[in-house]
Protein backbone atom coordinates (compact mmCIF):
# COMPACT_ATOMS: atom_id res chain seq x y z
CA UNK A 1 0.00 0.00 0.00
CA UNK A 2 1.50 3.30 -1.11
CA UNK A 3 1.36 5.97 1.59
CA UNK A 4 -0.55 9.03 0.38
CA UNK A 5 0.96 12.07 2.06
CA UNK A 6 -0.64 15.52 2.01
CA UNK A 7 2.22 17.96 1.38
CA UNK A 8 1.62 21.07 3.51
CA UNK A 9 -1.95 19.81 3.76
CA UNK A 10 -2.30 19.76 -0.04
CA UNK A 11 -1.23 23.28 -0.92
CA UNK A 12 -2.45 23.32 -4.54
CA UNK A 13 -5.79 21.65 -3.94
CA UNK A 14 -8.52 24.19 -4.73
CA UNK A 15 -9.73 24.92 -1.21
CA UNK A 16 -6.18 25.23 0.14
CA UNK A 17 -4.54 27.65 -2.29
CA UNK A 18 -2.92 30.45 -0.30
CA UNK A 19 -3.31 28.74 3.08
CA UNK A 20 -0.73 25.96 2.98
CA UNK A 21 0.24 24.43 6.33
CA UNK A 22 -2.86 25.86 8.00
CA UNK A 23 -5.24 23.97 10.24
CA UNK A 24 -7.85 24.44 7.52
CA UNK A 25 -5.61 22.85 4.88
CA UNK A 26 -4.90 19.82 7.03
CA UNK A 27 -8.58 19.50 7.95
CA UNK A 28 -9.38 19.42 4.24
CA UNK A 29 -6.84 16.65 3.69
CA UNK A 30 -8.29 14.71 6.60
CA UNK A 31 -11.78 15.09 5.12
CA UNK A 32 -10.51 13.32 2.00
CA UNK A 33 -9.25 10.47 4.16
CA UNK A 34 -5.60 11.40 4.48
CA UNK A 35 -3.88 10.10 7.60
CA UNK A 36 -0.34 10.87 6.51
CA UNK A 37 0.54 14.56 6.54
CA UNK A 38 3.67 16.55 5.72
CA UNK A 39 4.61 19.85 7.28
CA UNK A 40 7.49 22.15 8.16
CA UNK A 41 8.57 23.77 11.40
CA UNK A 42 10.20 27.13 12.12
CA UNK A 43 10.61 28.95 15.42
CA UNK A 44 9.56 32.36 16.69
CA UNK A 45 11.95 34.67 18.55
CA UNK A 46 10.60 33.44 21.89
CA UNK A 47 11.06 29.79 21.01
CA UNK A 48 7.60 28.63 19.89
CA UNK A 49 7.49 26.01 17.11
CA UNK A 50 5.24 27.03 14.22
CA UNK A 51 4.00 25.05 11.24
CA UNK A 52 5.38 27.06 8.33
CA UNK A 53 7.65 26.40 5.36
CA UNK A 54 9.19 29.85 4.87
CA UNK A 55 11.21 31.72 7.46
CA UNK A 56 10.65 34.82 5.32
CA UNK A 57 6.93 35.49 5.17
CA UNK A 58 6.40 37.72 2.15
CA UNK A 59 5.16 34.87 -0.08
CA UNK A 60 2.71 33.66 2.54
CA UNK A 61 1.44 36.85 4.13
CA UNK A 62 2.54 39.62 1.77
CA UNK A 63 4.63 41.18 4.54
CA UNK A 64 8.40 41.60 4.66
CA UNK A 65 8.81 39.74 7.93
CA UNK A 66 11.06 36.99 9.27
CA UNK A 67 9.59 34.49 11.70
CA UNK A 68 12.70 34.52 13.86
CA UNK A 69 12.33 38.26 14.41
CA UNK A 70 8.78 37.94 15.77
CA UNK A 71 7.44 36.91 19.16
CA UNK A 72 4.74 34.25 19.22
CA UNK A 73 2.05 36.83 19.96
CA UNK A 74 2.98 38.60 16.73
CA UNK A 75 3.04 35.39 14.69
CA UNK A 76 -0.40 34.51 16.04
CA UNK A 77 -1.78 37.72 14.53
CA UNK A 78 -0.55 36.98 11.00
CA UNK A 79 -2.87 35.54 8.35
CA UNK A 80 -2.12 33.27 5.41
CA UNK A 81 -3.90 34.53 2.33
CA UNK A 82 -5.67 36.99 4.59
CA UNK A 83 -7.77 34.25 6.18
CA UNK A 84 -5.89 31.51 8.06
CA UNK A 85 -3.54 31.55 11.04
CA UNK A 86 -0.06 30.09 11.10
CA UNK A 87 -0.60 27.24 13.57
CA UNK A 88 1.69 26.13 16.34
CA UNK A 89 3.10 22.62 16.05
CA UNK A 90 1.34 21.41 19.20
CA UNK A 91 -2.01 22.65 17.82
CA UNK A 92 -1.58 20.62 14.65
CA UNK A 93 -0.51 17.43 16.40
CA UNK A 94 -3.40 17.72 18.83
CA UNK A 95 -5.89 18.40 16.03
CA UNK A 96 -4.96 15.10 14.32
CA UNK A 97 -4.14 12.60 17.07
CA UNK A 98 -4.45 9.61 14.74
CA UNK A 99 -2.31 11.00 11.93
CA UNK A 100 1.33 10.32 11.07
CA UNK A 101 3.44 13.39 10.32
CA UNK A 102 6.51 13.90 8.20
CA UNK A 103 8.11 17.04 9.66
CA UNK A 104 10.86 19.04 7.99
CA UNK A 105 12.73 21.11 10.57
CA UNK A 106 13.62 24.22 8.58
CA UNK A 107 16.09 25.91 10.95
CA UNK A 108 18.61 24.95 13.61
CA UNK A 109 16.81 26.99 16.27
CA UNK A 110 13.66 24.91 15.74
CA UNK A 111 15.23 21.53 16.60
CA UNK A 112 14.95 21.70 20.38
CA UNK A 113 11.41 23.03 20.55
CA UNK A 114 10.15 20.62 17.88
CA UNK A 115 11.55 17.70 19.87
CA UNK A 116 10.20 19.12 23.12
CA UNK A 117 6.66 19.38 21.70
CA UNK A 118 6.79 15.84 20.35
CA UNK A 119 7.95 14.51 23.71
CA UNK A 120 5.32 16.45 25.65
CA UNK A 121 2.51 15.17 23.43
CA UNK A 122 3.95 11.63 23.43
CA UNK A 123 3.94 11.70 19.64
CA UNK A 124 7.34 10.12 19.04
CA UNK A 125 5.83 7.02 17.45
CA UNK A 126 3.78 8.94 14.88
CA UNK A 127 6.31 11.34 13.42
CA UNK A 128 9.24 11.25 11.04
CA UNK A 129 11.65 14.14 11.50
CA UNK A 130 14.09 15.34 8.91
CA UNK A 131 16.13 18.12 7.39
CA UNK A 132 18.17 18.52 4.23
CA UNK A 133 20.94 19.81 6.49
CA UNK A 134 23.05 16.91 7.74
CA UNK A 135 24.16 18.54 11.00
CA UNK A 136 20.57 19.38 11.84
CA UNK A 137 19.55 15.79 11.10
CA UNK A 138 22.25 14.49 13.45
CA UNK A 139 21.09 16.92 16.14
CA UNK A 140 17.55 15.57 15.85
CA UNK A 141 18.77 11.99 16.24
CA UNK A 142 20.82 12.88 19.30
CA UNK A 143 17.91 14.72 20.86
CA UNK A 144 15.27 12.03 20.20
CA UNK A 145 17.05 8.68 19.92
CA UNK A 146 14.89 6.11 18.18
CA UNK A 147 12.55 8.57 16.45
CA UNK A 148 12.01 7.89 12.76
CA UNK A 149 14.09 10.19 10.58
CA UNK A 150 14.44 10.91 6.90
CA UNK A 151 17.83 10.91 5.24
CA UNK A 152 19.66 14.20 4.99
CA UNK A 153 20.78 15.49 1.60
CA UNK A 154 24.23 13.99 2.18
CA UNK A 155 22.74 10.61 3.04
CA UNK A 156 20.59 10.72 -0.12
CA UNK A 157 23.71 11.32 -2.22
CA UNK A 158 25.39 8.36 -0.50
CA UNK A 159 22.34 6.23 -1.25
CA UNK A 160 22.71 7.11 -4.93
CA UNK A 161 26.45 6.48 -5.10
CA UNK A 162 27.40 3.88 -2.48
CA UNK A 163 26.32 0.21 -2.66
CA UNK A 164 23.88 -0.83 0.12
CA UNK A 165 26.40 -3.18 1.73
CA UNK A 166 28.92 -0.37 2.20
CA UNK A 167 26.85 2.37 3.76
CA UNK A 168 25.50 3.08 7.22
CA UNK A 169 21.75 3.61 7.38
CA UNK A 170 20.51 5.62 10.35
CA UNK A 171 17.28 6.72 8.68
CA UNK A 172 13.91 5.10 8.07
CA UNK A 173 13.02 6.98 4.90
CA UNK A 174 14.70 8.31 1.79
CA UNK A 175 12.62 11.35 0.88
CA UNK A 176 13.58 12.32 -2.66
CA UNK A 177 12.38 14.00 -5.86
CA UNK A 178 11.55 11.76 -8.80
CA UNK A 179 14.15 13.64 -10.84
CA UNK A 180 16.92 16.12 -10.17
CA UNK A 181 17.82 18.55 -12.97
CA UNK A 182 16.21 16.21 -15.47
CA UNK A 183 18.13 13.17 -14.25
CA UNK A 184 16.04 10.31 -12.81
CA UNK A 185 16.54 9.76 -9.09
CA UNK A 186 13.81 7.23 -8.44
CA UNK A 187 14.38 4.11 -10.50
CA UNK A 188 13.53 0.50 -9.80
CA UNK A 189 17.17 -0.10 -8.93
CA UNK A 190 17.15 2.81 -6.45
CA UNK A 191 13.97 1.53 -4.78
CA UNK A 192 15.29 -2.02 -4.54
CA UNK A 193 18.62 -0.81 -3.10
CA UNK A 194 16.78 1.25 -0.48
CA UNK A 195 14.60 -1.69 0.48
CA UNK A 196 17.69 -3.87 0.80
CA UNK A 197 18.87 -1.61 3.62
CA UNK A 198 15.46 -1.53 5.31
CA UNK A 199 14.67 2.04 4.21
CA UNK A 200 11.51 3.15 2.45
CA UNK A 201 11.30 5.57 -0.47
CA UNK A 202 9.02 8.62 -0.31
CA UNK A 203 8.81 10.81 -3.43
CA UNK A 204 8.00 14.52 -3.61
CA UNK A 205 6.04 16.41 -4.80
CA UNK A 206 3.88 14.58 -7.35
CA UNK A 207 0.64 16.08 -8.66
CA UNK A 208 -0.02 14.30 -11.99
CA UNK A 209 -1.85 11.00 -12.25
CA UNK A 210 0.42 9.48 -14.89
CA UNK A 211 3.53 10.12 -12.79
CA UNK A 212 1.79 8.75 -9.70
CA UNK A 213 1.03 5.57 -11.63
CA UNK A 214 4.63 5.24 -12.80
CA UNK A 215 6.06 5.65 -9.32
CA UNK A 216 3.62 3.21 -7.74
CA UNK A 217 4.61 0.66 -10.40
CA UNK A 218 8.25 1.16 -9.42
CA UNK A 219 7.38 0.14 -5.86
CA UNK A 220 7.85 3.42 -3.99
CA UNK A 221 6.51 3.42 -0.45
CA UNK A 222 4.88 6.83 -0.38
CA UNK A 223 4.08 9.91 -2.43
CA UNK A 224 3.88 13.51 -1.26
CA UNK A 225 1.38 15.62 -3.16
CA UNK A 226 0.06 19.17 -3.28
CA UNK A 227 -2.97 17.86 -5.18
CA UNK A 228 -4.57 15.65 -2.58
CA UNK A 229 -7.60 15.19 -4.83
CA UNK A 230 -5.53 13.86 -7.76
CA UNK A 231 -3.49 11.43 -5.67
CA UNK A 232 -6.54 10.13 -3.88
CA UNK A 233 -8.50 9.63 -7.12
CA UNK A 234 -5.56 7.87 -8.77
CA UNK A 235 -5.09 5.43 -5.90
CA UNK A 236 -8.84 4.83 -5.63
CA UNK A 237 -8.90 3.94 -9.34
CA UNK A 238 -6.07 1.46 -8.76
CA UNK A 239 -7.86 -0.05 -5.78
CA UNK A 240 -4.95 0.83 -3.48
CA UNK A 241 -6.40 3.74 -1.51
CA UNK A 242 -6.31 2.93 2.18
CA UNK A 243 -3.70 5.24 3.66
CA UNK A 244 -3.16 3.21 6.81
Amino acid sequence: MTLAIAHRGGSLTADNVGIENSLEAFAHAASLGYRHLETDVVCSRDGVAYVCHDVKLRRLTGQRLHVGDLDSAQVDELRLGGRARIPRLDELLEAHPDAWFSIDVKAADAVEETCRVIERLEATDRVCLGSFDHRRTLAIRRRLPGVETAASRREVVEALLVPPSRRRVDYRWLSVPARRKGIPVVTRRFVEAAHATGAGVLVWTIDESREIERLVDLGVDGIFTDRTDVLRDTLVARGTWGNR
